[in-house]
């Protein structure tokens, strides 16, 4: 078993499903060394929602190896509005008690047809809306770097397992930087695809008017495209469509990503970006210039205060939605002791616009992506720090004080995380990579968008990157394997 747990925290997703596919390992022995793995460090982390040991047991022994590049390596999905079959839907959430779906989300689906079983949920905070896992229901996810920092959020603890090795990819979602801001946090590799690359439904149409999309936190880089070629493509009555990719998203990784124009962006006023997380950028900058890419400095184009109305004016209005919703389901209102803080802020502040103020928002987001747009003829791909400070101790990024306005929660989590949501609201991919870690021992991200449907240059542009400067030799305190 131990050497097991050494080849799933020392190979990557593409790597363990090339053993199965030679018969030096079964995907029944992978299984339980991931589970092996997954108990020996979530008392340190607080990572897992749910175990589904017993349906990932019999989908592993179904699995012959060929349903796809990763068949046979197991995974967890992100509890957050993601249905799987048989498991409780809490969404971080007191509310939803133990709600537990009969059927798939078409995500999931598409994971277990290409053979990867599916042995449980991963921690989300409540709804998703805070860059700290931690929830009233669940607890604090903790950083395996680093107890008493933040392993990001919403997708956190997918990021906090991956980094410690007890598996090499995890689903999460984003849509506000929910996979790029842990993936900066844990020194992992993060990309938001193309708005309607990837299938929300078929309990949703869209998250937060087309801002929120779903893929994964991965340690390699290649194992992001291999699942993104195994998920990508809208399902069923899907409002949005990605740009046909002509080919996969794997082969990208091969193809180098020839000279770049890079603009880069190192500050969001009126939020500075921290010293160390300056010098990530530049670390980063000086790579990128010794790989041949132009490089030059670019000035915000974002009004930080006039987007974060608007983005917040679409979370309260969806989330009013949302309440109201389960209301109406249930006979009852929901109560404010059933929600936390930062939800009842929101909806408080946000949760009564009118649809024409709405739809003035909705407009406004789209008029971004115009600008972007313009933006990304002069550019092939901007340049910005994930984060604009070190991962923060959760209780800096906590919302206890439901009498807060609205404006000091904006405050709060925006001068962590000023940049990652400019490209959920312009629907362009981007991603976090991890160059830098700053004196402390903590990761520090460096953030990089491309155009419209263009993740095939931002996975060559990372696969570059990451043999010129590789990253998966950094292994953290907490680790699936302490002597590794």
């Amino acid at each position: 078993m131990e050497d097991f747990r050494t080849l799933v925290a020392t190979h990557d997703g593409i790597a363990l499903a090339e053993l199965v596919r030679g018969k030096e390992v079964t995907p029944a022995e992978l299984l339980a060394a991931t589970l092996a793995s997954v108990d020996a460090v979530n008392p340190a982390l607080n990572a897992v929602a749910e175990r589904l040991d017993e349906p990932a047991r019999a989908a592993a022994a179904s699995i012959i190896g060929r349903e796809s590049v990763l068949a046979g390596v197991p995974t967890l999905i992100k509890d957050l509005f993601m249905p799987v079959r048989g498991a409780r839907m809490a969404n971080g959430s007191h509310l939803f008690g133990e709600y537990r779906p009969d059927f798939d989300g078409e995500l999931v689906a598409r994971l277990r047809r290409a053979g990867i079983p599916i042995f449980g949920t991963s921690l989300s905070p409540e709804f998703g809306t805070s860059y700290c896992t931690s929830s009233a229901r669940f607890g604090i996810t903790r950083n395996p770097w680093h107890p008493e920092v933040t392993a990001g959020g919403s997708s956190g603890a997918a990021a906090a397992l991956v980094a410690a090795r007890a598996l090499p990819f995890a689903h999460g979602n984003d849509g506000g930087g929910s996979l790029r801001v842990p993936a900066s946090c844990c020194g992992v590799f993060g990309l938001k695809p193309t708005r309607g690359r990837t299938p929300i439904g078929p309990m949703a149409g869209e998250g937060w008017a087309g801002m929120g999309i779903n893929h994964a936190i991965t340690r390699s880089v290649r194992d992001s495209a291999a699942l993104l070629d195994l998920t990508a493509g809208a399902d069923i009555g899907a409002p949005y469509a990605a740009p046909h990719q002509a080919d996969t998203f794997l082969s990208a990784t091969r193809r180098e990503p020839g000279r770049l124009r890079i603009g880069v962006i190192e500050c969001a006023p009126p939020w500075p970006t921290d010293p160390a997380c300056a010098a990530a950028l530049a670390h980063t900058v000086s790579l990128l210039t010794s790989l041949g890419h132009h490089v030059e400095p670019l000035a915000s184009p974002v009004d930080s205060h006039a987007f974060y109305d608007q983005v917040f004016t679409i979370i309260g209005a969806q989330t009013r939605a949302l309440l109201d919703g389960i209301a109406r389901q249930r006979g009852e209102p929901v109560r404010d002791d059933e929600i936390e803080a930062r939800t009842r802020i929101i909806v408080r502040d946000k949760g009564g616009v009118s649809g024409a103020q709405y739809a003035a928002a909705v407009d406004w987001i789209h008029a971004l992506g115009r600008t972007f747009g313009r933006l990304m003829e002069r550019y092939d791909v901007l340049l910005t720090p994930t984060l604009a400070t070190p991962p923060l101790p959760p209780a800096a990024l906590a919302i206890d004080d439901a009498t807060l306005p609205l404006d000091a929660v904006i405050d709060r989590s925006h001068r962590f995380s000023p940049f990652t949501a400019w490209f959920n609201a312009t629907g362009q991919p981007a991603m976090s990579v991890p160059f830098y870690w700053d004196e402390r021992g903590l990761p520090i991200g460096s953030h990089f968008a491309g155009a419209f449907g263009a993740e095939a240059l931002l996975f060559s542009l990372a696969a570059q990157l990451e043999r010129a400067a590789p990253w998966a030799a950094r292994v953290p305190p907490v680790c699936a394997v302490p002597a590794l």
